[in-house]
């Protein structure tokens, strides 16, 4: 199990930075820490959570992300200055770092890579 993390964090963290470029035409190498650990985190929901909806788990997927964007937030745009992103100027915004728009967008992303994380962290639990 512990080997299938150690696999799933490097995808987790790719894919959030693809995600970033893709969005914003850039990234930072912060989010690839938060990358790799929502996509850990999203395979652990779906196995905790495997009785349950998939918008029930996209839910509590979305909630997961945006606490993660707002500790990173803290510490990488308030704390350390670095700028990498702010939503003052969107609405429902939290000091800037967190935001309803991104969070509902996380809930659709949730849909996807919930039952991707939890499909591919079962292969490669069953790899020899």
């Amino acid at each position: 199990m512990k080997k299938a993390n150690f696999l799933m964090f490097p995808i987790g963290a790719c894919g959030y930075g693809l995600i970033e470029i893709l969005w914003r035409g850039h990234t930072h190498p912060s989010m690839l820490l938060a990358g790799g650990t929502c996509f850990v985190f999203f395979a652990k929901i779906g196995e905790k959570f495997k009785n349950s909806s998939l918008l029930k788990r996209a839910i509590i997927g979305s909630a997961f992300v945006t606490a993660i964007e707002l500790i990173f937030g803290i510490i990488f745009n308030i704390i350390l200055k670095k700028n990498v992103w702010d939503y003052s100027k969107l609405p429902f915004n939290f000091k800037g770092q967190i935001c309803l728009l991104y969070s509902v967008f996380w809930v659709v992303l949730s849909l996807l890579f919930i039952p991707l994380a939890t499909t591919l962290k079962v292969r490669l639990q069953n790899r020899k």
